[in-house]
């Protein structure tokens, strides 16, 4: 008499059979490249009749990407800075249109969907075109982003608001901060998505007690909104990093991509690793110290 299969273990076929296909994938197109790529890195790889021949050399290629290849590690030490300081303008930004956007006013929806149009184009392809139709519109006197701050009109400004003495370093920090508005803007779109939805999830019973207790706004944004978004701001932190290390229009990526035009697969083999590894590490610590400052409801 053959054995009837229970009905459990015919569900969990189904959800197999359902995954089947992602698995299949997986394995093909993601697990296989992943251990070639890693192999690469310890090899010399070189083409031969329409194939890849692979020579074990070690870490060598790790060694020479770090210590040979001074544009490598130049553009990588660039990025770090530039996700340092990006990042929490963006994170800042991203609140902030968030909390405006949650009011109630006239033209609300047309503004959510001018924020949220970034979204919808983003592309690196995209952001580079309307980012070079700028710098010519700037040649033609137009003022822009670009070009405004070119002419050291945040050193007169801060020297008009009674700012003198600023280092060289600041004053250049200040002006990429300006330069790149644009850019900060064209960041933030799904930031200050997930930022709305936290704010739409805030009790009303919390707002309600803080009329009571005769809350300012400020009072109110501190001890209500800011805590009920203190997860989103993690999840919008980390977000934000792994954008900006993956964008296509980063120097690192276009690096590697320089490499792998060139033939040199394990150089560029090497140079997504130790970037993989640079991104997790800078991941996890962003993780590990947000954490601390978390507010949970169950709390």
């Amino acid at each position: 008499m053959k054995k009837k299969i229970p009905y459990s273990r015919k569900k969990a076929f189904y959800g197999y059979g359902f995954i089947s296909v992602w698995l299949v994938g997986t394995v093909i197109f993601f697990l296989i490249p992943l251990f070639k790529s890693l192999l690469f890195s310890f090899s010399e790889v070189t083409v031969d009749s329409g194939k890849t021949v692979t020579e074990w050399v070690g870490a060598d290629k790790y060694i020479k990407v770090l210590t040979e290849d001074e544009k490598y590690t130049e553009y990588l030490g660039d990025m770090l800075f530039e996700t340092l300081w990006k990042t929490p303008l963006i994170i800042i930004f991203s609140l902030f249109i968030a909390v405006i956007l949650n009011q109630n006013f006239r033209g609300r929806t047309l503004a959510r969907a001018v924020f949220f149009l970034p979204v919808i184009i983003v592309t690196g392809p995209v952001y580079k075109i309307i980012s070079d139709d700028m710098e010519m519109s700037g040649n033609n006197d137009i003022i822009n982003s670009s070009t405004m701050f070119s002419t050291d009109l945040i050193g007169e400004l801060l020297e008009f608001l009674g700012v003198y003495g600023i280092s060289d370093k600041t004053g250049d920090l200040i002006s990429a901060v300006a330069d790149n508005i644009f850019g900060i803007v064209w960041s933030s779109g799904i930031q200050i998505l997930i930022f709305l939805a936290s704010l739409q999830n805030i009790p009303r019973s919390a707002r309600e007690a803080a009329q009571i207790e005769g809350a300012t706004s400020w009072e109110y944004f501190w001890k209500v909104t800011f805590p009920y978004v203190s997860p989103f701001i993690l999840v919008n932190t980390v977000f934000t990093v792994i954008d900006s290390f993956t964008s296509p229009l980063n120097t690192v990526m276009e690096r590697i991509s320089d490499m792998r035009n060139e033939w040199a697969f394990g150089e560029e083999a090497a140079m997504s690793w130790i970037y993989f590894v640079v991104v997790m590490l800078i991941t996890g610590i962003i993780v590990f110290v947000l954490n601390k400052f978390i507010f949970c409801e169950s709390e």
